[in-house]
């Protein structure tokens, strides 16, 4: 049984490349077809490993990408969120599609996508 466990996990390991690599030498080599081996390149972003495939965004970029109908209370509230001067919120509105906070968290970010939307603004996060 240890080694059945061994190799689970080894394949729980496996980066996407290294999947599609496994995927072509079973139908290559044995036969087995590319559906049977999805099942593998499921598990393999689940490990979580730091892959590139596998990691999650962690930084969001809010950017507005247009103020809607109301735009003095974009302005406002862009003003509020972000902490500047009225001068200073009034050009990101104008200025969109422009980036209101950078680099901040999932949380965060879709608490400010949330407000800005509720207030009638095009929001996206990056």
């Amino acid at each position: 049984m240890a080694d059945v466990k061994a190799l689970g996990d080894q394949l729980v390991e496996l980066t996407v490349k290294e999947v599609n690599e496994l995927a072509e030498y079973l139908k290559e080599a044995h036969g087995i077809e590319p559906a049977a081996a999805a099942a593998v390149a499921v598990a393999a972003p689940a490990a979580g490993d730091g892959g590139d495939a596998a990691a999650e965004k962690s930084e969001f970029d809010v950017i507005l990408k247009s103020p809607g109908g109301a735009k003095l209370a974009i302005v406002k509230l862009v003003k509020e969120l972000t902490g500047l001067g009225l001068k200073e919120a009034k050009e990101i509105v104008d200025s969109a599609p422009k980036a209101i906070k950078e680099g901040v968290g999932k949380d965060e970010a879709e608490g400010l996508k949330k407000q800005l939307e509720e207030a009638g603004a095009e929001v996206e996060l990056k």
